[in-house]
C-alpha cells in the first residue's frame, strides 16, 4: 500500500489559562489518503478547528502549544520544521479555507491583489502570469466576470463569492491536502450546496485530498469517503461514510444523527438531542469523557478511558460497551 499524504500520530495540542491547561486536542491519530475527502465533524469545541491549525503549524507559544505528537505531510515531519520551509508548505502544498471569508480577506486590498500574492509567494512565474493564473481560479470557482472582478474589493462580493474566493485562492497552487474548516457557515442551504459540488468538483480534477471540517452531518453525507467524528479534544470514532451513516456504534455518534431531519421519516413529534453539555477541558472526566451525558453508560465508562479499535462492523470505535449494546435496535424503538 501506498504511504498516507498525512500522517497525524498522538497529537496533543494544549492552551494555557488562568483557570488551567485546556487540553484542546488530546491524543488524536489519523491518517489521510492522496486525493481522499475525510470528514471531521462534531460540536463546537471538541477540537476540530485547533487539528487543523495544528496541521498548519499556526498556533504558537505562549497561547498554545504542540506538547507531543508528530505530523507527517508528504514524508516531511511538518513539527521538525523550519518557519521559513513551513511557510512554503502553507499554501503551497496544504492549503486552508477559514470560517468567515470576510475575516480571512483583507478589507483594503483588493481580490486581485490578494490572488497575485499568493501565486507569487509559492510558483516562479512573473507577475503577469500570475495575474493571468488569478483570473483563470477565478473563472474555475464560476465567478463570472472573472478579469473585472479582480478590481473588486471583498465588501463587494456577498458571503457565497467572497466563499469562491477562498476556494481560488487555497487551490490556486494546486496544493496536495486543502483544509475546509466549516466552508458552509453562514451560508444560505442553496448556497451551501454549490459551494460543497464545486469543492468537489475541483477536488476530483486535481486529485486534491480534502480535511473537511463542519459539525453539520448533512454537509459530509454526499462528499465525504471516510468521516471521523470528534468528542471533547479526541476521536471517538472513525469509519467509512457508509459506515458512520448506517450504522454508528459510539452513542455520540448516534445522538449527533438523531438531531437530524430526515427526509424519509413521514412523522415525528420532536428531534432527539444529546442531553447535557460537553466537559470541561481543564479537567476532563476520570473516564470516558461522554460518560456523563450517555445513557448506557457503566461503572468501567466512569473509570476508565477507553481507546480507539476495530469494531465487529468495521469502523473504529472508543466505547467500552460497542460490542454489546445494539444502539440500531435501541434507537429504532419508538418509546426510545
Amino acid at each position: 500500500m501506498a504511504e498516507p499524504l498525512l500522517d497525524v500520530q498522538d497529537i496533543r495540542t494544549y492552551f494555557s489559562t488562568e483557570e488551567g491547561v485546556v487540553k484542546a486536542v488530546d491524543g488524536v491519530s489519523f491518517k489521510v489518503n492522496a486525493g481522499e475527502r475525510r470528514g471531521v465533524v462534531g460540536e463546537s469545541g471538541c477540537g476540530k478547528s485547533v487539528t487543523a491549525m495544528s496541521i498548519m503549524r499556526l498556533i504558537e507559544p505562549p497561547a498554545g502549544e504542540i506538547v507531543t505528537g508528530s505530523i507527517i505531510f508528504d514524508g516531511r515531519d511538518l513539527l521538525e520544521l523550519p518557519e521559513s520551509e513551513m511557510q512554503r508548505v502553507r499554501g503551497g502544498e496544504i492549503a486552508m479555507i477559514f470560517q468567515d471569508p470576510m475575516t480571512a480577506l483583507n478589507p483594503v486590498y483588493t481580490i486581485g491583489d490578494q490572488l497575485i500574492e499568493t501565486i507569487l509567494l509559492h510558483q516562479k512565474v512573473s507577475k503577469t502570469e500570475a495575474r493571468e493564473i488569478a483570473i483563470q481560479q477565478l473563472a474555475d470557482v464560476h465567478i463570472p466576470y472573472a478579469k473585472a472582478r479582480m478590481e473588486d474589493y471583498p465588501h463587494q462580493f456577498s458571503g457565497g463569492m467572497r466563499q469562491r474566493v477562498m476556494i481560488a485562492m487555497g487551490l490556486s497552487c494546486d496544493p496536495k491536502l486543502l483544509i475546509a474548516d466549516e466552508p458552509t457557515t453562514a451560508l444560505d442551504v442553496t448556497t451551501q450546496a454549490q459551494i460543497m459540488h464545486l469543492m468537489l468538483e475541483l477536488a476530483e480534477e486535481r486529485n486534491t485530498a480534502v480535511l473537511l471540517i463542519t459539525h453539520d452531518l448533512g454537509v459530509v453525507a454526499g462528499f465525504c469517503d471516510t468521516i471521523q467524528v470528534m468528542y471533547a479534544g479526541s476521536i471517538i470514532e472513525r469509519g467509512t461514510a457508509a459506515e458512520i451513516f448506517n450504522n454508528p456504534q459510539h452513542p455520540y455518534t448516534w445522538g449527533l444523527l438523531g438531531s437530524m431531519t430526515r427526509l424519509d421519516e413521514v412523522h415525528r413529534d420532536r428531534l432527539n438531542s444529546v442531553r447535557g453539555a460537553p466537559p470541561s477541558l481543564i479537567n476532563p472526566p476520570k473516564g470516558c469523557r461522554f460518560a456523563p451525558r450517555c445513557d448506557f453508560a457503566q461503572d468501567i465508562c466512569r473509570e476508565a478511558l477507553p481507546i480507539l479499535r476495530q469494531s465487529p462492523e468495521g469502523q473504529r470505535v472508543a466505547c467500552h460497551r460497542a460490542d454489546e449494546l445494539d444502539l440500531k435496535s435501541i434507537v429504532m424503538e419508538p418509546s426510545a
